[in-house]
């Protein structure tokens, strides 16, 4: 009850921001738990950093172009932008300051176990004397001194570039003393960008163990070799973060290609949103920086300790120190395909389930090389959203048109943060003979399908796989998602019309098992959700079970309001955002949030309804926002095999039963680890034994002892 005795009402929703800093709050809690490795510590510390990056170009850069705007507009929380700004501002810097509390502590745990991260203050003589030796010969030649007060305009330092500043006086001479109570005019601060084509760390000399030491503090600690004649008074390592919320409008570009190439440029010279710099910087740097990027207070983030952690996966992985790592979790023969050597075959018999990465991705890969090479196979379409660097689909894919089959990659230039990699990937295929379409103007394909048409005795058949995860090798065993492998004529046609809807000018259809986003998948998710509402009794509750990255889209949020008013227990395994509030009696007390933060990332989206006993599950592309369900070509597939559905809602019971890696999202927006019973349950580790066991069991049922007998004469 509140002062006036009236009932307060909690608002409904979560803000997205800072739902989102509540996730990488979980992530960092992997990095503070003493019971994991050492390395698998500093992993997750990493991460927070790789987070915390892309957070600050996109969603606050947001931020601050509405508020420069002047948009005083209220969010589904309540909050304008400029109060989101102020509490992410606040959220974070205690982010930051805890991050960097764990790091120094599991880098001196490190140094006690042989691995040691040497700081300056510690380096003996003779170090010193070798590092400024590597520093003459190997770093120097590459530095770039910038004196930046003096040259106008300022150089462009990119984002996320870590620099040593520095501030020089004229050397003293004659005796001369300095006048403390006032700073020389001659001072003059200078910049020095760290080169990016060197590893972050060197290997020092050691007697036993591993010595290390950061390339910013070899550079810092003889930067007067780079300015003869002048005194290096004080230094300090910092980085800008700029805004990378660029807007490509591929509706009135003519050159869609050009268009994103210069948007990649642009976002160089985008205007700063984070200053991350040493802690108790020197004053004339910390004011310098602040005014020449135009920057508040409450944007600079002073770190008592390394910045731009993501460099410490360099540390994480480093030879030699298995016992601080984690065991590893080969991918195992994935369970449908087992004993199975034709693929074609496979697939026409029945439907192939591949939930990676306990499961090997390779059967993707191999798919595409098999279809390249095969003579029946007559052309190939696939969308391409990110893969790896030397990606072997692409290689195959340009192999298949070389071999003169048609093949047709929808490459979807603004992926962000890739559409550099993603422009040499469509010139390459185009060279090879490759149809390349860059998307549908105004939406960002998202979805994730591949068709296969191949030429048999009984005519065209065609091969189709769906996903929840791109087509990457090598996020492929870093991310949990799914799979499927089908030669299911309905979902086939679905997939060929969505094709020819990426590539023509096609109207979108009615589609036969296919639900598509921006036009139908929002209301086929409404629609199958007031179903569940509607057949729900007291004595048989409806069900609804999804797993999914985010959850933020107003309709959908307000339709699982409306059943969990109607008693449809509605259980949710939400790795990140979460904008719906759960636990709110009258409201939503029949909601239950829980996330996983692990090993791999959770990414898959796997969507379950009971149906009155009819149970349906699904995959997707998508997450429950605005912007998938609006904004983006995404899919949901359906899951018709009885065998695959059944493996498909026990893997979801398993994400939900999981005490171990899992936490509770509570009514006040805060996270509570979900506390261990008697019997552990780790979903990821449950996953991976069980893809063990099968692959085991395998190897006993197809190995068969046959006694020799004499040959026949």
């Amino acid at each position: 009850m509140g002062k006036s005795g009236k009932k307060q009402t909690p608002q409904r929703y979560f803000n997205r921001e800072l739902s989102w800093l509540e996730f990488n709050d979980r992530v960092l809690r992997e990095g503070l738990r003493p019971e994991l490795p050492l390395l698998e510590r500093l992993k997750f510390l990493s991460i927070v950093s790789s987070n915390l990056d892309e957070a600050f170009m996109i969603r606050v850069a947001g931020l601050m172009q509405q508020r420069a705007a002047g948009l005083r507009r209220r969010g589904p929380a309540g909050m304008t932008p400029s109060q989101q700004l102020i509490a992410f501002s606040k959220r974070a810097h205690r982010m930051v300051d805890e991050q960097a509390t764990a790091i120094r502590d599991v880098l001196t745990e490190l140094a006690g176990q042989g691995l040691k991260v040497c700081e300056p203050a510690d380096w003996t003589s003779s170090q010193q004397k070798s590092l400024r030796n590597y520093f003459a010969k190997e770093i120097l030649p590459v530095l770039t001194p910038m004196a930046v007060e003096d040259l106008d305009p300022c150089p462009l330092l990119p984002g996320l570039r870590l620099c040593v500043a520095g501030v020089l006086a004229p050397r003293e001479t004659n005796g001369e003393e300095k006048n403390a109570s006032k700073e020389p005019e001659t001072e003059k601060v200078v910049a020095v960008p760290v080169p990016g084509s060197f590893a972050r760390f060197a290997p020092l000399h050691a007697e036993e163990g591993v010595n290390l030491v950061r390339l910013e503090d070899i550079i810092a600690a003889n930067l007067g070799m780079l300015f003869p004649g002048r005194e290096v008074l004080a230094t300090a390592v910092f980085r800008v973060t700029r805004d990378a919320d660029v807007e490509i409008q591929d509706l009135e570009a003519g050159d869609l290609l050009q268009t994103v190439e210069e948007a990649v440029l642009d976002r160089r010279r985008r205007a700063a949103v984070r200053l991350e710099i040493s802690a108790n910087p020197h004053p004339r740097i910390h004011r310098w920086l602040v005014e020449w990027l135009g920057l508040q207070e409450a944007d600079v983030y002073e770190i008592d300790g390394m910045l731009d952690a993501r460099a410490l996966f360099e540390i994480a992985d480093w030879p030699g120190f298995e016992s601080l790592k984690i065991p590893e979790w080969p991918p195992q023969p994935p369970e449908d395909l087992i004993g199975r050597d034709d693929l074609w075959q496979a697939i026409q018999e029945d439907d192939v389930l591949l939930i990676h990465p306990y499961e090997s991705f390779e059967p993707v890969v191999q798919l595409i090389e098999l279809a390249a090479a095969d003579p029946a196979v007559v052309s190939i379409k696939q969308t391409l959203y990110r893969t790896s660097g030397d990606s072997p689909i692409i290689r195959a894919l340009a192999r298949a048109a070389e071999n003169g089959k048609e093949v047709t990659a929808l490459v979807e230039l603004k992926a962000r943060f890739d559409e550099a990699r993603n422009i040499v990937w469509a010139r390459r295929l185009e060279d090879a003979g490759c149809h390349v379409v860059y998307g549908v103007a105004g939406l960002k394909t998202h979805a994730k399908a591949l068709l296969i048409v191949r030429r048999e005795p009984r005519g065209l058949r065609r091969y189709v796989h769906l996903a929840t995860g791109n087509y990457n090798d090598k996020t492929a065993r870093l991310y949990s998602d799914i799979g499927l492998m089908t030669c299911d004529r309905e979902i086939a046609s679905d997939v060929a019309a969505f094709f020819n809807l990426l590539t023509g000018h096609s109207e979108m259809v009615g589609w036969s098992k296919l639900a598509v986003a921006p036009t139908g998948l929002r209301r086929r998710l409404l629609e199958m959700i007031d179903r569940e509402i509607q057949i729900s009794t007291g004595g048989g509750p409806g069900l609804i079970m999804a797993k999914m990255n985010s959850l933020q889209d107003p309709e959908i949020c307000e339709a699982l309001y409306e059943a969990s008013k109607a008693g449809v227990n509605v259980k949710l395994n939400i790795r990140g955002i979460c904008c719906l509030r759960p636990g709110v009696k009258g409201l939503s007390e029949n909601i239950d949030v829980v996330s996983i933060i692990d090993r791999y990332l959770e990414h898959a989206r796997v969507f379950y309804f009971r149906n009155g006993g009819h149970e349906e599950v699904y995959l997707s592309s998508a997450d429950w926002m605005v912007r998938n369900l609006s904004k983006r070509l995404e899919l949901m597939f359906p899951v018709t095999s009885p065998r695959l559905r059944r493996r498909l809602i026990q893997f979801l019971r398993i994400c939900f039963a999981d005490n171990v890696q899992s936490h509770r999202l509570r009514r006040d927006g805060a996270y509570e680890r979900i506390s261990n019973r008697r019997r552990n349950v780790r979903a990821q580790e449950t996953f991976y034994n069980e893809a063990v066991e099968a692959a085991h069991a395998a190897e006993k049922t197809t190995l068969q002892f046959r006694p020799l007998t004499r040959p026949e004469e």
